[in-house]
């Protein structure tokens, strides 16, 4: 039976015209063109993208940096990771939708490779209105079906809930398999420090000159660990700062997946980051939006 996960969030988080969100998009990949692989390393395959899940007017230019790189030629399916929000998830979670619609057209989920997954009894499925509730998800799908457009995919969505250390990397290893599929691409969803009052994190470091600049240093210490593909110091990094990185279980699952590959030589970088608002004193609040890229060499 066919199930449609509506596209809850158009409207509100970005627009759900289809013609004012293809100008909105287009001009943020205008921006990030010519791109990383594209510009600096050619003969590079890109295997996943880091990127945030906010509001476009806030993140929509950061998440193009990832974007632009994505050659739909060369890809039949996506894995979706994304932290949840608004429900308590222990594990992870797969869709139980059959289509996912946007303003720019339904993409089709990969329902053979979500009844695998189920079929491990790691994958429980999500009900639908966890599902629409989620923006973590539904925030990539715009720019999924934007740049694939004209090309058959699949997508494979994964909620990702409050998971340890070995969880992460037996979900890691579960999904290791599907990174080595050389026309999978994976896409991670995470927005990185939330600072403020109203996020009860407002960790300073008067040595790194004004707010906004030691919220960039925490910040950047953590996206040096991802670079590094090393999810335990990662998680260190997080018992120590307590860092409101959002999807820091997907990114660390990613890594794990990313160690137990044949992809473990590949390379991690950001290549864009930005603030919401920079902050210079207690009462103020930002968000920060990272885009990170993931390739290994051209056979």
């Amino acid at each position: 039976m066919a199930t449609e996960r509506r596209a809850t969030h158009a409207g509100s988080w970005y627009s759900d015209k289809a013609e004012v969100l293809e100008r909105e998009l287009a001009s943020y990949l205008s921006t990030a063109a010519p791109g990383t692989i594209g510009g600096l390393h050619p003969k590079r395959k890109l295997k996943a993208i880091i990127g945030p899940h906010a509001g476009y007017s806030y993140s929509g230019k950061t998440a193009a940096f990832g974007y632009v790189d994505i050659d739909p030629s060369k890809i039949s399916r996506i894995f979706l990771l994304g932290p949840s929000h608004h429900v308590y998830l222990r594990g992870c979670a797969v869709s139980g939708a059959t289509t996912y619609q946007t303003p720019l057209g339904d993409i089709a989920v990969d329902g053979s490779v979500c009844s695998e997954l189920s079929s491990t009894g790691k994958f429980s499925r999500m009900p639908m209105d966890v599902d629409e509730d989620e923006h973590s998800l539904e925030m990539h799908l715009p720019y999924i079906a934007h740049v694939m457009r004209g090309h058959p995919f699949t997508l494979v969505p994964i909620l990702v809930g409050s998971v340890d250390a070995s969880s992460e990397k037996v979900y890691g290893e579960l999904l290791s398999r599907y990174l080595d599929c050389p026309s999978t691409l994976f896409i991670i969803s995470s927005d990185f420090c939330h600072w403020g009052k109203r996020f009860r994190f407002t960790h300073y470091d008067a040595a790194d000159g004004p707010i906004h600049k030691s919220i960039e240093n925490l910040d950047r210490k953590g996206m040096h660990l991802i670079e590094e593909k090393n999810p335990e110091a990662f998680r260190k990094y997080l018992e120590e700062y307590q860092n409101t990185i959002c999807g820091r279980h997907p990114i660390s699952v990613f890594l794990q997946a990313i160690l137990h590959s044949s992809c473990d030589a590949a390379e991690v970088q950001f290549v864009h980051y930005a603030q919401s608002s920079h902050c210079k004193c207690a009462d103020d609040s930002s968000v920060s939006y990272a885009t990170a890229l993931c390739y290994t060499k051209e056979n």
